[in-house]
């Protein structure tokens, strides 16, 4: 009897690799008669590399090569960082299953071993992010913030090199690559709020799909996808992208959903915090009440002249 086959579709990058083989040995550990491969998909995300994601659009550079094949049926599934995904989903597809999240914070990386307040004013910190940017230069307004683009090996190698002195990136890449030993530091939500849905991973399919759905059910965690849906929520509400200072990082506590949001100028000068609880049961709403907050307490003005420079 011939093996069925599941192609899946996913970025060429390490880590992204690592994520796709992850659910491939997943699915297949649950139902070995499968034959499942991947498909490497170049994104836009991929292409530009040369300009920070905020002056190229953002959200959707690394998703939306992908979806089209899923649509046109190149692909059965695919595998996605959820911190990646647009808000709004192509019709005809949708998200079955969100695996359980991995670390959600960011993690410092330095040359000399010190950690967010001990690097030396003046010293190079590397970050792709204009979220990370606007934070760290609230709390170190004397460090020098490079852009950087690239992978997380990429990344790696120029600090190795000598190019900048420490680097900000996602804990759970380093983790799921196997490069913890290298972190300096985690940084706590308390001092570096997450991106949405950082450290979660979204398994994407046709909706028409039943036999794809019913096969990454069981990667699917309840939990991690309150959690994500509550996040994604400020997103919507505050209609941000790549481009802005945003963050928002949901946790579950005593059966009771808190959510933190955050939105920022991109020099940290201005930075409006807000938190919010609610039921589980009602995640989304939870995170729109959150944007609203944010909404009245100047957030849209803040949004609207990153815009505008943009």
């Amino acid at each position: 009897m011939h093996k069925k086959e599941v192609v899946i579709g996913t970025r060429g990058s390490s880590l992204a690799l690592w994520q796709a083989n992850w659910v491939k040995a997943e699915i297949e550990r649950k139902d070995p008669t499968l034959s499942l491969v991947l498909k490497t998909i170049k994104t836009s995300g991929d292409r530009i590399t040369g300009i920070p994601l905020a002056k190229v659009g953002g959200k959707g550079l690394f998703v939306k090569e992908i979806e089209e094949a899923l649509l046109r049926g190149e692909i059965d599934l695919a595998v996605h960082s959820m911190k990646d995904v647009p808000v709004h989903i192509p019709p005809g597809l949708h998200f079955p299953a969100i695996p359980p999240r991995e670390d959600p914070r960011d993690v410092l990386m330095s040359r000399n071993g010190k950690g967010i307040t001990s690097l030396k004013s003046g010293s190079r910190l590397g970050t792709s992010s204009l979220r990370r940017t606007a934070q760290l230069l609230r709390l170190r307004p004397d460090l020098t913030l490079i852009p950087l683009r690239g992978n997380l090996d990429t990344r790696l190698r120029k600090l190795r090199a000598g190019e900048i002195d420490a680097i900000v990136v996602a804990a759970a890449g380093v983790k799921r690559l196997g490069w913890e030993k290298e972190v300096t530091e985690f940084l706590d939500p308390e001092i570096l709020l997450p991106a949405i849905a950082q450290g979660a991973l979204g398994l994407e399919c046709r909706e028409d799909d039943v036999r794809i759905h019913q096969l990454i059910g069981p990667l699917h965690d309840p939990a991690t996808a309150v959690a994500v849906a509550a996040e994604r929520a400020v997103l919507k509400g505050l209609e941000g992208g790549c481009q802005v200072p945003l963050a928002a990082f949901a946790t579950l506590e005593t059966g009771r959903l808190r959510l933190r949001g955050l939105v920022a100028s991109p020099d940290g000068t201005r930075l409006l915090q807000e938190e919010e609880y609610g039921s589980p049961d009602q995640p989304a709403e939870v995170g729109l009440r959150l944007a609203e907050r944010l909404l009245d307490r100047g957030a849209g003005a803040i949004l609207e002249e990153i815009y505008r420079r943009g």
